[in-house]
């Protein structure tokens, strides 16, 4: 035999995925279907042997390498074999070969026997990777060979001594009675009938005689040469031989006459097994040479005959090997057969016997191991293809596929397989159930048929059938060989291709097979039929479904007997009826609603265990919170109060029977988690638990169970339960199905809810069934209370309604039948007792019956008058209608339905003896004359005997007998009528409610897997599972699920602690141009792997992109921002944004510089450079380790991109805002509590270092962070109206609070908590809203002590001009509030804001809207006064150094900052100047007297400038002079209608000049000061000239102007006597005549107005003369001589009358003119 290694495959190209799932991984067999390769498992790998096509080679078998493993096989001997029939040699062994194994090709369920331990492996190959049969050509004559094969059959023949002697005509092949024209072939004698064996018969024993005596029908060569007639069976040979000649195209030559000779041999008891196998061997080579195809002629009877020659086949018995080499010849001829080109003509009696055929060579349990495992190999592709037919059949059928099941039906039904096991039948032939053998067993072993013995041949005829007789065929299949082979010419048999009724009749044989308490299947049969089972649910099973006859298969027995399999011990019937169970639901899911919900249910009662989560060190339990501890099956748990009516049955059995999960073998749970997550990996399968069993009121919860016993035994401790494996196949499981929720998002974000139930009435149901588990669960411990709660959730319509309260308890199997039972027998419930009554029909049962259908909805009580109540309504209802027949009244119903439970008590409690339960004579005696004072009838009370003796009345979930496990799923079956079929759900419509109520355990198992694990595969799949799990809780907006996820990885990550990091010992160590902050955070977080890891998840896969449906998951998320601020590892870059510098930072304690130390320095230098640090009190030097760890550290949070998650937050909805506002308003100090709290280990001696600052009594201390949680909600209140309204509030409220509690604050957060809020001022006022008020405002900045508030002031005034920049409401409001102003009165002198305040000032003084008003005006004079004294102040103290003597010039940064004062003076007093004109609108608006208006805002004027006149500072001083001089002169200042204005002289330039006469005034400024002094006695003559006019009507003129002329002289005395007058005369030495000149303009004016003349004697007006000559010639006595010359004459004066008077404004205007004309050149501007 030619073998070679090639890869898997061949004919397409491809290689295997994957291995297949073995529990064996040792060097086995694998075959393959393929005829011409063989598959084997060498080295772990695939290994494909393929065979080199030759005729009449050697094949032989070779010996495993172990030789336990040779027992039962054939004997060795060598045969010929032909490798096209695709058949195994079993014979034969070379010679000088040790090693050797068996290497078989078989079918697509691929099969291994394992010696050590008993178990039969199997693999199966993909149904895609199938290779199919190819036709093999043929180099020779296709007639030349067939001619071959018949001499090759009729050689051997004429070897054996039965046909050592034939006729020429055998030889040459033809008979003197044959021609080319003859119409028929001679057939067989006709009184021959071909011998049938009716059983097989002992493999190895010789035939004592055989069936007929065929020497007396063979002509012999006498010794005279008598030529004797040739035997029929080479008669036949010679005559197709004949036939040949004439051939030319062997595809037109009738094929019954191809096949007959070849039938015959088969069919022949007479043949040896070596010629019966020459002859399979033919039929093969035609079959695969393509010598037999579809243009055959009548080779649909061809066909029949062969199927009938075939599973008829008959043979000498020999060697068990030769004997099953034919076998299996049969076998694979069969499977050519079926899957070949004449297969689709079988008819379905044919199908079923080749069925039955292969069936019973499985069921031989003398056959080797070898052969029953071919056969069951055979059995397997048989069956793919008979149940492939179901598809085509639909296609047929189109939409009529349920008629044409219903026509199956209506057919003769002569369909029968009854496979049997050494002669005896597997099948029941009756319908009790008992098996009755159709063949005897001798006393050797064999078999006899009950008419013949047949002992000497082996036979493949079906067990005997009607009394040994053969049963004709009625069907075309059955054409008798024995019948002539009419020719083509003739009418053709009509056959009707194979079907739905072969179909059915193989699967129910097949599912026979599996049934648990027949005691003729062995484990051994279940298992082969499983695997039957297995390839056709896995090549039909949706057809399967939609056929209602084969459904209600699938439904009710296979199902049945499978969930009962599944409670076996053995492992291998284990996990074959798990596999089965598996391709079952996958493929028929959806007839099966009930009976998923059962096998599941037992499956999670198996495997959830009851046992707590152990606690793991180093793992915090709140990660894995959410993992069910227990399944929510609900089973109302049974009184234990027994009343004797119920069996009590042993724990033991009750796990037998599957009545509990029970506890099951490690191997049996891994089995179990294995299957379930076979059925997990269905893309909607826990989608589809979750729509028909979570959302229904009377399902159980599975898809939630599901999902709680994948998370359970995913924590390594169920290793301890189960196996090793059992962890990872259910995390695999839990992982897979989150994978298929977030392939499913991706594919398709939008649901589809075509044809599927309306999710808004899946979340009613679902919330209506947690309300009625809810009301059951108090029914259950109250009745009455859970009945008011169900009441006011809606559920019971009415509670005091009885019918509403008894269709509910009726309805519902959630409440405890035994606290049902009790609650309706207590008297006070009689009305709810009857309406319970009356939802039952007992018409047409018997009393038993509905006895039995009442005690099934609820347990009888215990007590007697509680069950008499009970009875006596049954009787009252049983009664109601039509009285049944034979029964008198409701009495006699009373007394029957006592004796019936009574009896029902008897006979099955187990404490009664059997020979003293009661009889039916004792049982029809107790009920003597209570029938109306009749008896019952005989028949009656014996049919209720024998129910209740054979049939307890029991409650199935009570009870774990045999017949309550059948009871119980009587009423499965009843249900699933009503229950409906299952949904399937090919969509995410779903998938949000689902995730809503299933991702709890999800997300702990992958936390505490997280904690757990250690290899990067683990990691890398956790991960994943991760950013799904964020992803489908995002888009389906399951924010508590996305919370959790970012509180579980926040632990993780270590970083997210309420405990504040120490950062006293941060350290900066540069290395070039490089800096890294190291810190206790940046060291352990890059020393933990795992947090890390967590880290980069946290922010890369969950938080990123999903930052709008975060909600508490804030808290932690800022925790960890803030951290990572703190300890320097995001950069404080939002303050940008608000015009401010950047938050300040700690300062690092230590700062080393790596680049400057050498690489080593030894162990000395760094022992001693730890002690010095120590020493000094600084940190030590972080080692490189620590340095490497912060660097990991670094390029982690880089890598996480913390600070991107700025701009997504910022876009965030209002309410996502809201959310993240609230978790940083967390992170604030609350009332006065420190701002931060570290203590420092180990080193209580040194004061605590926080964040740079050391602790002490020093007042509160500074935390950045707290600084970066008020800068970030401010920027997130301001970012749009939006959110304004939603946080805007929490912002403000936050901020003030910080200032209400400025005394615990320390200064750095509390400026910027000010700035932040008049920032948020400014923004509210903008998007009118009212969030604060600005004098609220305010009042707590002008509230604060002096040093807060000049350590704050810089941003205060930052603040403040942004609040005031844009003018409206907000502007007017600030600036017209005293609050404002004490406080800019109390900053302004501070340098630092000095420049800011004047700004501030100047925009109000300078705004063109009117911003300076009665309410601000004080404050505004007042400021620029002070700014323009500070000017002032500077020249003072400069002139100070001068006279001191220090020469030296001040430094440049100061002289700057000097000039800037000096500029600020005076523009302060030219903004004094500007405000004159506001003063005439004041006055109108202020409504105020005039005197009082006059007073009011003309006064502050005049009162600062002439201040400022005095300044130490010249410049600031001459402007003052200036604007004081225009001020005096404006038109606005004097009036007639009131003289306060006169005031300018007493109360401006009288006291100016007084304090310019000054000594220290004069001092400031002694080379300014006297021109100042010259410029004031100028101003004042000036002022007095240009309001003479107007004086002159005011009484007070002639004192103002003596004072006028006293100040002058004061004046012009200032420059005589002392050293210093001598000095002011030196610097100005034209001073007295200016001065003078000025008084002589005045005087002159006066003279030209006749204001000064002399008067005649005794006028009134000599005072003015006489007083002003009197005072102006103490000091100018000259000057009347200069005014008035000559005196004029007394007549004259008398003859020139005074000129007319003026007005005073045309006197005021030519007073100026003149005075303007005669001033001096010298005067000061």
């Amino acid at each position: 035999m030619g073998k070679r290694s090639q890869p898997w495959n061949l004919d397409r190209g491809r290689q295997a995925s994957e291995k297949s799932q073995l529990s064996n991984q040792s060097n086995g067999l694998y075959y393959s279907p393929r005829k011409e390769q063989e598959v084997c498992l060498r080295d772990d790998r695939f290994v494909v042997i393929q065979y080199t096509p030759f005729l009449n080679a050697d094949i032989t078998t070779m010996a495993p390498e172990n030789p336990q493993r040779t027992a039962g096989l054939p004997s060795q001997e060598t045969v010929p074999h032909d490798p096209t029939d695709g058949s195994v040699p079993t014979s034969g062994v070379p010679q000088g070969r040790d090693h050797r194994r068996l290497e078989v090709s078989g079918g697509r369920n691929e099969t291994t026997m394992d010696q050590r331990n008993g178990l039969h492996l199997e693999a199966t190959l993909p149904a895609d990777m199938m290779p199919r049969r190819r036709k093999i050509p043929v180099a020779v004559d296709a007639v030349a060979l067939i001619t071959t094969e018949c001499i090759t059959v009729t050689s051997a023949m004429r070897k054996h001594a039965r046909w050592a002697h034939s006729s020429v005509s055998a030889i040459l092949g033809g008979t003197p009675s044959t021609s080319k024209s003859d119409e028929t072939i001679t057939p067989a004698r006709e009184n021959e009938e071909p011998e049938v064996s009716l059983g097989l018969s002992s493999m190895g024993m010789k035939s004592a005689s055989n069936d007929f005596l065929l020497g007396s029908r063979w002509g012999l060569r006498g010794k005279k040469g008598k030529s004797l007639q040739d035997d029929p069976l080479i008669a036949a040979f010679a005559r197709l031989r004949n036939d040949l000649r004439w051939c030319t195209d062997i595809k037109i030559f009738d094929i019954p006459a191809l096949l007959h000779p070849f039938l015959q041999v088969i069919r022949s008891s007479s043949t040896s097994a070596s010629i019966t196998s020459l002859a399979l061997v033919a039929i093969t080579k035609f079959f695969a040479y393509d010598l037999i195809s579809q243009e055959s002629p009548r080779l649909a009877l061809g066909m029949q005959l062969l199927s009938a020659a075939i599973t008829h086949c008959r043979f000498e018995a020999s060697d068990s090997a030769a004997d099953e080499t034919v076998l299996l010849r049969i076998l694979k001829l069969m499977e050519g057969i079926l899957s070949g080109p004449g297969g689709e003509f079988l008819g379905d009696e044919s199908v079923c016997e080749m069925m039955e055929t292969g069936l019973s060579m499985c069921c031989q349990i003398r056959l080797s191991e070898l052969l029953r495992r071919s056969a069951e190999m055979s059995m397997s592709s048989m069956c793919q293809v008979v149940f492939e037919r179901l598809k085509t059949l639909e296609i047929e059928a189109g939409e009529n596929v349920e008629a044409m099941d219903e026509a199956s039906r209506d057919s003769p039904n002569s369909l029968k397989l009854a496979p049997s096991v050494d002669g005896i039948s597997v099948m029941p032939n009756s319908t009790d159930g008992e098996l009755k053998p159709t063949a005897k067993v001798d006393d050797k072993g064999g078999t006899q048929s009950s008419t013949e013995e047949n002992q000497g041949s082996t036979s493949l005829d079906l067990p005997l059938k009607d009394n040994g007789s053969i049963v004709e065929r009625a069907n075309a299949s059955a054409v008798e060989l024995s019948q002539p082979l009419v020719k083509s010419h003739e009418e053709p048999v009509s056959i009707k291709p194979y079907g739905l009724p072969s179909i059915r009749e193989l699967f129910r044989v097949l599912v026979d097979l599996l049934q648990p308490h027949n005691k003729q299947h062995g484990d051994s049969m279940r298992v082969m039929a499983l695997r039957i089972i297995d390839v056709s649910l896995e090549v039909a099973g949706p057809s399967i479904a939609r056929h209602p006859s084969l459904a209600m298969l699938a439904k009710d027995d296979l199902c049945r007997y499978l969930f009962q399999l599944v409670r076996s011990e053995n492992m291998t019937l284990l996990n074959e009826s798990l596999r089965v169970a598996g391709t079952l639901l996958h493929t028929c899911r959806s007839v099966l609603k009930l009976q998923q919900e059962l096998f599941l249910s037992y499956l999670v009662a198996c495997l959830h265990p009851r046992v707590e989560i152990p606690a793991e060190p180093g793992i915090d339990r709140t990660l894995y919170e959410g993992v069910p501890d227990a399944p929510k099956l609900v089973r109302p748990t049974t009184s234990s109060n027994s009343s004797g009516r119920s069996t009590p049955v042993p724990i033991k059995d009750r796990q037998k029977l599957g009545m509990e999960g029970g506890s099951r073998k490690p191997d049996a749970r891994e089995a179990m988690v294995e299957s379930i997550g076979a059925l997990s990996r269905i893309p909607s399968y826990l989608v589809e638990l979750f729509v028909n069993y979570d959302c229904e009121v009377d399902r159980a919860d599975l898809c939630e169970d599901m999902i709680g016993l994948l998370a359970r035994n995913a924590f390594p401790d169920a290793a301890t339960w189960s196996t090793t494996n059992v962890p990872a196949l259910c995390l695999d499981a839990l992982l897979g199905h989150v994978q298929f929720i977030a392939d499913r998002l991706q594919q398709d974000p939008q649901p589809q809810l075509d044809g599927y139930p309306d999710p808004e009435e899946l979340r009613e149901q679902r919330a209506r069934k947690k309300i009625v588990i809810r009301g059951a669960t108090r029914f259950n411990e109250h009745p009455r209370s859970g009945i008011a709660y169900l009441a006011s959730q809606g559920i019971i319509d009415n509670p005091d309604n009885a019918h509403s309260v008894a269709a509910f308890l009726r309805g519902t199997a959630r409440v405890s039948k035994s606290v049902l039972g009790d609650f309706l027998s207590k008297k006070a419930n009689d009305q709810l007792l009857k309406a319970f009554m009356d939802l039952f029909d007992f018409n047409n049962k018997r009393v038993d019956q509905a006895l039995r259908e009442l005690l099934n909805s609820f347990r009888l009580p215990g007590e007697a008058p509680l069950i008499e109540r009970i009875v006596e309504e049954f009787s009252e209802k049983y009664c109601a209608g039509a009285t049944p027949a034979g029964i008198a009244g409701k009495d006699a119903v009373h007394v029957l339905a006592y004796a019936i439970i009574i009896l029902n008590t008897d006979q099955h409690n187990p404490s009664v003896k059997d020979e003293k339960r009661m009889t039916y004579t004792d049982f029809a005696k107790n009920l003597r004359g209570v029938n109306g004072g009749a008896n019952f009838e005989p028949e009656y009370l014996q049919q209720i005997y024998d129910s209740i003796r054979t049939n307890e009345i029991i409650l199935p979930e009570e009870h774990s007998t045999a017949r309550a496990f059948d009871y119980a799923w009587e009423e499965l079956l009843l249900k699933t009528r009503s229950a409906g079929d299952l949904v399937l759900c090919d969509t995410n419509g779903f998938d949000a409610d689902m995730f809503r109520a299933t991702w709890r355990p999800i997300v702990a198992t992958l936390s505490y897997v997280f904690m757990s694990a250690s290899e990067d595969v683990v990691f890398s799949r956790i991960n994943t599972g991760f950013l799904q799990c964020a992803q489908i809780a995002a888009t389906y907006g399951i924010t508590e699920a996305l919370d959790r996820i970012i509180y579980c990885l926040s632990s993780i990550s270590t970083i997210a602690q309420d405990r504040p990091w120490n950062t006293s010992l941060n350290t900066k160590v540069q290395r070039g141009k490089e800096s890294v902050m190291v810190s206790e955070l940046a060291v352990k977080l890059g020393g933990n792997f795992r947090a890390k890891l967590a880290t980069y998840v946290l922010f890369q896969y969950v938080v990123h992109g999903n930052v709008h449906e975060i909600r508490s998951g804030w808290k932690n998320i800022v925790q960890i921002w803030l951290n990572l601020f703190a300890n320097s590892l995001i950069s404080p870059s939002l303050s940008r944004q608000l015009g401010l510098d950047p938050i300040p930072l700690q300062t690092a304690t230590h700062v080393v510089d790596r680049a400057d130390k050498p690489a080593d320095g030894g162990f000395i230098s760094s022992f001693f450079s730890t002690i010095s640090s120590y020493t000094a009190d600084d940190p030590p030097e972080p080692s490189e380790e620590e340095l490497t760890y912060t660097m990991t550290t670094v390029d982690c949070i880089v890598n996480c991109h913390v600070e991107d998650l700025l701009s997504e937050v910022t876009r965030m909805p209002p309410r996502a805002t809201k959310d993240l506002v609230l978790a940083f308003l967390e992170q604030l100090p609350q009332d006065s509590s420190p701002a931060v709290i570290v203590v420092k280990p180990e080193r209580p001696s040194t004061p605590i270092k926080t964040n740079g600052h050391r602790q002490g009594n020093r007042g509160p201390q500074y935390d950045p962070s707290h600084v970066y949680v008020l800068e970030l909600i401010t920027l997130l209140a301001i970012r749009d109206q939006s959110t304004l309204s939603a946080v805007g509030e929490l912002v403000a409220d936050a901020l003030q609070n910080v200032i209400r509690n400025a005394a615990a604050t320390h200064f750095l957060t509390l400026s910027r908590a000010i700035f932040y809020l008049l920032l948020l001022l400014q923004k509210s006022v903008i998007q009118d809203q009212s969030l604060v008020r600005a004098p609220v405002v305010l009042h707590m900045i002008s509230s604060l002590d002096q040093p807060k508030l000049e350590k704050s002031a810089a941003l205060v005034l930052k603040g403040l001009i942004v609040c005031i920049k844009v003018s409206g409401t907000l502007r007017n409001e600030i600036i017209n509030t005293p609050d404002f102003w004490s406080t800019i009165e109390r900053v302004h002198t501070i340098p630092t804001v000095s420049p800011s305040v004047f700004s501030l000032l100047k925009a109000i003084v300078e705004d063109r809207a009117p911003a300076t008003t009665a309410d601000n005006y004080e404050f505004v004079i007042g400021l620029l006064n002070s700014f323009a004294n500070a000017g002032g102040a500077a020249a003072a103290s400069r002139q100070q150094r001068v006279v001191n003597g220090r020469r030296t010039q001040p430094q440049e940064q100061s002289q700057t900052r000097e000039n800037d004062v000096f500029q600020r003076g005076e523009e302060a007093v030219s903004l004094v100047y500007q405000l004159t004109n506001r003063v005439p609108a004041l006055i109108k608006q202020s409504h105020l007297a005039k005197n009082e208006a006059w007073m009011a805002y003309w006064s502050p004027i005049f009162e600062c400038l002439r201040m400022q006149c005095e300044n130490p500072h010249r410049g600031i001083r001459r402007c003052a002079f200036s604007c004081l001089q225009s001020a005096l002169q404006s038109a606005e200042l004097a009036s007639h209608d009131h003289q306060e204005w006169t005031a300018v002289f007493s109360e401006v330039l009288f006291p100016l000049i007084e304090r310019l006469l000054q000594p220290e005034v004069y001092q400031t400024d002694p080379v300014g000061m006297g021109e100042t002094r010259v410029a004031v006695a100028k101003l004042l003559c000036k002022v007095f000239l240009h309001y003479l006019v107007t004086l002159a009507e005011w009484e007070g003129m002639m004192e103002t102007w003596f004072r006028i002329l006293e100040q002058v002289n004061r004046l012009m005395q200032s420059g005589q006597g002392s050293g210093m007058q001598v000095q002011e005369t030196a610097a100005n030495p034209n001073q007295e005549e200016e001065i003078s000149e000025s008084l002589k303009n005045i005087l002159y004016f006066m003279k030209s107005d006749g204001y000064l003349v002399l008067p005649p004697p005794g006028e009134k007006g000599a005072t003015i003369w006489h007083e002003t000559w009197k005072r102006v010639d103490r000091f100018l006595p000259t000057m009347r001589k200069e005014i008035f010359p000559d005196p004029p004459p007394q007549r004259q004066h008398q003859q020139h009358p005074p000129k007319q008077k003026k007005t005073s404004t045309e006197q005021g205007r030519e007073g100026k003119k003149s005075a303007d004309l005669k001033d001096s050149d010298g005067e000061e501007k």
